[in-house]
């Protein structure tokens, strides 16, 4: 693990690591969920506009659009930030936790969101560009899509640009490291609800019924077996059903029981398959039971795939800033999933981790005692600034 002192870290951004951090903290203490991000949207409009930079609001409802232009060049790049926090109470202790019952910053999008305020005040310092960067906070990451919500909206539209880069901090890796790779890095992320309907009865006499409970335990079993006997090996999937509802005392066979769950993948075709097979297994099982049964499938967000040639780019960056010894370009491909993947289908780009363990107690990402590592601020508001730079670098004369 690197200090910041090893890397290459503009003295721009290090004179901001004061402000990034109570920024950061501030936005901590006061969490808003999807859509509902109006202070945490107009503190980001002010800082932005503190800056110099022209600023667009209302995309997405909440989203925020800043944009730096300098030079001639009609070259123009995104960098993307989320601003959402989830629905966990938080337990993490610190003194900045949040004053807001039942809501956390437990993602890290505080961090994200400070990280890319300081690189654009840092790049409105340093004017070393020739064109245009778009800065883009955006609402709702957490399951309500907003990253497909501004796509549809017109972002790209109204702010072209060739590329749209993104990041995401990572609690796995060590602080002072990045990864990155070219294709899939995040899974799709799909969910399932099935409805089955029986006949309802005492418990004492289950022949005058028709039990859903057999279904289910049938329908749990047998989903199992989408990945592991239809799938080839080397293709990843994922088939978790996490709740199941049914029943309300102990004598009474319930009429109906709901099985809810998400199913996870990187490759369109796998997808497919986990959806036709799915739907098999469970009209197959309610026909062997003699009852009714329905399937709602919803693909939700698709697999996060970077771009080639934007993932050298963005590997270009991170060596800058935090060394070659440190920026793993084969990570392994998380089943995790992130609505940046609706920009990466109408942009290339690439969307890249940065490492932020302290040790080896560092809570992982949703859980209720996570805070966002400070010390990480620096770095990648270093990475988002060197990127940028490169990416609109001025022609040489």
């Amino acid at each position: 693990m690197q200090t910041s002192d090893a890397m290459n870290l503009p003295d721009e951004i290090r004179a901001l690591a004061g402000p990034m951090r109570d920024w950061r903290r501030h936005l901590h203490a006061h969490p808003e969920t999807a859509f509902e991000e109006t202070a945490t949207s107009a503190f980001v409009a002010d800082k932005l506009a503190s800056f110099g930079l022209t600023v667009h609001t209302g995309l997405a409802g909440t989203g925020v659009v800043g944009v730096l232009r300098h030079g001639a060049a009609d070259r123009a790049i995104g960098l993307r930030a989320d601003l959402d926090a989830l629905h966990i109470e938080e337990k993490s202790g610190v003194p900045h936790a949040s004053r807001h019952p039942g809501r956390m910053h437990a993602c890290g999008h505080d961090g994200h969101t400070a990280m890319l305020l300081g690189a654009a005040q840092a790049l409105a310092q340093r004017r070393r560009f020739d064109g245009t960067a778009y800065f883009i906070f955006q609402p709702a990451e957490e399951n309500e899509g907003g990253g497909r919500v501004m796509v549809e909206e017109g972002l790209f539209e109204r702010f072209p640009m060739q590329a749209v880069y993104g990041m995401h901090n990572w609690p796995e890796l060590p602080l002072g490291t990045m990864a990155l790779r070219p294709g899939p890095l995040m899974g799709a992320y799909d969910i399932f609800e099935i409805v089955a309907t029986g006949r309802g009865a005492h418990a004492a006499m289950p022949h005058l019924g028709r039990d859903p409970m057999p279904f289910a335990a049938h329908v749990i079993n047998a989903l199992q077996t989408i990945v592991a006997r239809n799938l080839h090996p080397l293709e990843a999937g994922v088939v978790s059903v996490t709740q199941v509802h049914g029943g309300d005392t102990w004598n009474v066979i319930p009429q109906e029981v709901v099985l809810r769950g998400t199913a996870r993948s990187f490759l369109p075709s796998v997808q497919d398959t986990i959806e036709a097979r799915m739907r098999t297994i469970v009209a197959g099982i309610a026909a062997t039971f003699e009852m009714d049964a329905t399937l709602r499938y919803e693909r939700r967000y698709p697999a996060t795939v970077n771009s080639e040639e934007e993932t050298r780019h963005a590997l270009a960056a991170a060596i800058a800033v935090v060394g070659d010894g440190n920026v793993d370009t084969d990570p392994t491909p998380s089943m995790g999933s992130e609505d940046f993947a609706y920009m990466l289908q109408a942009k290339p780009g690439c969307y890249v981790w940065l490492g932020t363990k302290r040790d080896a107690a560092t809570p992982s990402l949703h859980n209720p005692r996570y805070d966002f590592n400070d010390d990480a601020l620096v770095i990648g508001a270093s990475y988002w600034t060197a990127l940028a730079e490169a990416q609109l670098a001025p022609a040489s004369r």
